[in-house]
């Protein structure tokens, strides 16, 4: 999951100094520098600009993510070493067609899609839209999107059932029962991540990159959980992760997961769907980032960071760092200027200001710097 469920310890959470997790140390510049993996001197789209990519920041808080865990992060090099699509060989599992001499992962795939499946009801007007995180996905990864038909789930009583109407209206849904946990006094309902994951991996198109299942549902993975946002099962390409605590207006206990406070701190309803959209798009593109061999950077501050609570998820930026952008034009084979000019757009759209405006920088900063060492 993309960070703990409940806090390690109910001891007063901001210190003045608040250690690494044991064994771990910042890297230096020079080691970020050679994680990215194109020697001394990076390209201008890849070059670690300060302004534009800070270091990391040091935990504040005992349940910060890298105050719990020790991660040995991953350079460039390693992931070209580790990461399956890019090999000779293909996936296992996978029924699609393979050409093993591709460069990239367009390339050994090409029928391949990243198929997304709603799961559950997104009636509520503040609720991210199928089509909208299907495009911030596509742009992202330059890669095709498929959404899915959306699965039905049914609350009976004090369980849930997934109704998987893929088959079509004529042929009958074969219902399956949820592993769930209820709370009679609230009317709270939280799924188990696990019960799900094995729906998809059973569900799972032919021409699938991966299927990520996206809900409004509350999850939990083991008892003493208060919740968790989701979980990738990465060698089945399947992961199922959940928008419902992205609310800006909705406080949750750090006791009892069925606890549920709402609050007024936004200004109205645009705004709270503006910022629910953007949280799930840094949430999906993270997770769906690790299905295709990402791993937690630990190199810059960036959208690949780990989390190890829900305030410093929402802290972290929406970019990638040099390190995990270079993997990923590597792996999916695109120019990075043209899919800022096109994330850039739905930003814009969306009214996301902030973001928009590190765009533009960034590539005003990139055009400039690749005309200044143009010959004349």
């Amino acid at each position: 999951s993309k960070y703990s469920s409940m806090p390690k310890s109910k001891r007063e959470k901001k210190a003045k100094i608040v250690p690494y997790a044991k064994g771990f140390h910042p890297r230096s510049s020079d080691q970020s520098l050679e994680a990215i993996g194109c020697g001394v001197v990076p390209s201008p789209e890849l070059l670690p600009t300060p302004d534009h990519f800070p270091a990391i920041p040091d935990p504040t808080s005992i349940d910060d993510w890298l105050a719990q865990y020790n991660e040995t992060g991953q350079t460039f090099k390693q992931f070209l070493d580790d990461c399956p699509w890019l090999s000779r060989r293909k996936w296992k599992y996978m029924k699609q067609r393979f050409v093993p001499s591709g460069s990239n992962i367009r390339e050994k795939y090409p029928d391949g899609v990243i198929c997304l499946l709603p799961i559950g009801r997104f009636d509520d007007v503040t609720a991210p839209s199928s089509a909208d995180l299907a495009e911030y996905v596509r742009l992202f990864f330059c890669l095709p999107v498929q959404v899915l038909p959306a699965v039905e789930l049914r609350q009976e009583a004090d369980t849930v059932v997934w109704i998987d109407k893929k088959g079509g209206d004529e042929e009958e849904p074969r219902p399956v029962r949820l592993q769930c946990r209820f709370d009679r006094a609230s009317g709270s309902t939280q799924l188990t991540v696990h019960s799900i994951l094995t729906q998809l991996k059973q569900s799972i198109p032919d021409n699938a990159l991966c299927l990520i299942g996206f809900t409004m549902s509350d999850l939990y993975d083991t008892k003493p959980d208060l919740f968790v946002a989701g979980m990738a099962s990465g060698n089945r390409r399947v992961g199922v992760f959940s928008f419902y605590r992205y609310h800006p207006t909705l406080t949750f206990s750090t006791e009892f997961w069925y606890e549920i406070h709402s609050s007024v701190t936004v200004a109205d309803e645009a705004e709270t769907k503006q910022i629910v959209l953007q949280r799930s798009c840094k949430l999906i593109v993270h997770e769906i980032a690790h299905l295709m061999g990402v791993d937690h950077c630990i190199w810059f501050s960036c959208c690949m960071n780990g989390s190890g609570h829900i305030a410093e998820d929402f802290k972290q930026p929406m970019f990638l760092c040099p390190v995990d952008l270079h993997k990923l034009q590597t792996l999916c084979g695109f120019d990075v200027v043209s899919r800022y000019q096109g994330m850039l757009s739905f930003f814009v759209k969306h009214k996301m200001t902030e973001e928009a405006k590190w765009l533009q920088r960034r590539i005003a900063f990139i055009t400039s710097t690749q005309r200044a060492h143009t010959p004349k």
